[in-house]
């Protein structure tokens, strides 16, 4: 079976899915497995002098064991941004042919040191050449990637995974001075483990374990990034089966979901999303867990037209920031790193359609005559906000009025809900408002009682929304019918307070 470290991508064997239909591939995940691998790479503005250029590498970075445990154990949790020495995830495999296939890949950063040296081989921070570009000593990555097939009857399979060390020089013009590139040997291994739940039903476990030791485990932490795999994360592929979705199992295999412990990263289901949701749980033949958390199905947005390495951000206004970069700070950009001047090329020359299409797109709209909420105008018009009232609104949930203050307990739906909100389930959380869309749907803004930051969250506004059946009202609530209530009560006299 095909296994091993390759550098780069190679043409690559067309899946199928659980029904022998042609499967999407790898490559149809590449543009947000590249964000991952390259997320926080390098930020705004790009330069080396930044400070937020100076704490680098904080998603999926597997030290050596002895390094990340030297005071205590590593805390197992699904944040890819702590560190560990190990990644596993745990998904379900939905089997459709007794031959079924499991193919992994295995994606990290290298870290690269670059050292400039002058003329007689002394190592400096910058070297201006005779052609006037600049060199700056800086950290590079290398990616590396490995790849295993390993059919469901093997059971379970180990595959190396780490990278050799290596050097490398780059003569400057005019025997100016050279660059020298170090990298220090990381030593890895990935296990795929197939386990049987059911007739059809397996549980895959993927473990990714850095195997190196470091020569002193009290050594800064930029000094024990030379031996880590870093953004690390594992991409998954079926033949003759499909993977279950851990956000929306369906109800059969809901339990089978909750079991499945991923530590450092979590996995998420590839491909484009279906045209209709499925009944009994979503279901594709590809996935991808990542440390950073994801919905099923994610993508790059087609108007974005290269990496900007924060994809928290706009596109439009990281653009439009880089674009008004000084001379000066741009050519301390692209001496800091290629991928930096690889963004500035892409934003100089953006042609003027392709940065209007950053302003922004509508994915999909309602009826234009879709008729408004009986008694209100339609929400574009004068008066459509008349009457609400977000602070002192109510909604009828389970025969019970939910409106500011009231108290509930967090159930979201798997299909729909955010890919966050699995973590809040059972949760209690207190009402803050009640808002109505324009779709004419409703929603709670909420903040989560054993949130320490509850009330800084509802000082300037920053809630989670659920809809009223993503709820459960909490006993009995003083919030009153908007339609039937009396006038309020002045209050208590001074003498009954």
């Amino acid at each position: 079976m095909a296994e091993g470290l390759v550098d780069g991508r190679a043409p690559r064997t067309a899946l199928a899915d659980g029904f022998d239909r042609p499967a999407p591939t790898f490559e149809q995940m590449s543009a947000v497995a590249d964000a991952v691998l390259y997320e926080g790479y390098l930020l705004y503005p790009y330069r080396r002098s930044s400070s937020k250029n100076r704490a680098r590498w904080q998603f999926g970075v597997l030290f050596p064991r002895d390094w990340v445990e030297a005071d205590d154990p590593v805390s197992p949790g699904v944040s890819g941004s702590a560190d560990s020495w190990y990644q596993q995830t745990e998904c379900l495999l939905r089997v459709r042919r007794p031959d079924a296939t499991v193919r992994l890949r295995v994606r990290y950063l290298q870290l690269q040191h670059k050292q400039v040296e002058d003329a007689e081989r002394r190592p400096v921070e910058s070297l201006t050449c005779d052609d006037g570009t600049v060199q700056l000593t800086f950290e590079e990555a290398v990616p590396r990637e490995a790849d295993l097939v390993v059919p469901l009857a093997e059971g379970v399979r180990t595959v190396r995974v780490g990278a050799p060390a290596g050097t490398g020089t780059e003569p400057l013009p005019s025997g100016g001075g050279r660059v020298v590139r170090r990298r220090e040997e990381v030593r890895a291994s990935t296990t795929l483990e197939a386990e049987r739940l059911g007739a059809d039903l397996f549980r895959i476990r993927v473990r990714t374990v850095n195997e190196g030791r470091t020569a002193d485990p009290r050594a800064p932490r930029d000094q024990a990034l030379r031996q880590a795999l870093i953004a690390t994360h594992t991409l998954l592929g079926a033949e003759g089966a499909e993977f279950v979705s851990l956000i929306d199992p369906g109800p059969a295999r809901q339990e089978a979901a909750r079991n499945c412990h991923n530590d450092f990263t979590f996995p998420v289901l590839g491909g484009p999303p279906p045209a209709v949701a499925p009944e009994d749980g979503s279901v594709s033949a590809l996935l991808l867990s990542s440390p950073i958390i994801l919905p099923d199905h994610p993508q790059v947005a087609p108007e974005s037209p290269g990496d900007l390495h924060d994809a928290g951000e706009i596109d439009e206004i990281l653009t439009l920031r880089t674009m008004l970069l000084t001379d000066e700070e741009k050519r301390e950009a692209r001496a800091t790193d290629a991928r930096a001047a690889e963004i500035l090329d892409r934003v100089d020359t953006m042609p003027p359609e392709v940065f209007g299409r950053l302003h922004g797109a509508i994915r999909s709209l309602g009826p234009a005559d879709r008729p408004a909420p009986a008694g209100r105008p339609a929400w574009w018009q004068e008066g459509a906000d008349d009457g609400l009232s977000p602070a002192t609104d109510t909604v009828l949930v389970d025969g019970v009025r939910v409106g500011g203050g009231a108290r509930v307990r967090l159930r979201p739906r798997g299909r729909g809900a955010d890919a966050q909100d699995m973590f809040l389930v059972g949760r209690t959380a207190t009402v803050a408002a009640v808002f109505h869309d324009v779709d004419g749907s409703t929603h709670l803004a909420v903040t989560v009682d054993d949130d320490p930051a509850a009330e800084l969250h509802g000082w300037y506004g920053r809630f989670h929304y659920f809809r009223p059946d993503e709820v459960e009202p909490l006993g009995g609530t003083d919030v009153p019918d908007p339609e039937t209530a009396a006038e309020p009560s002045p209050g208590p006299s001074p003498s009954e307070a």
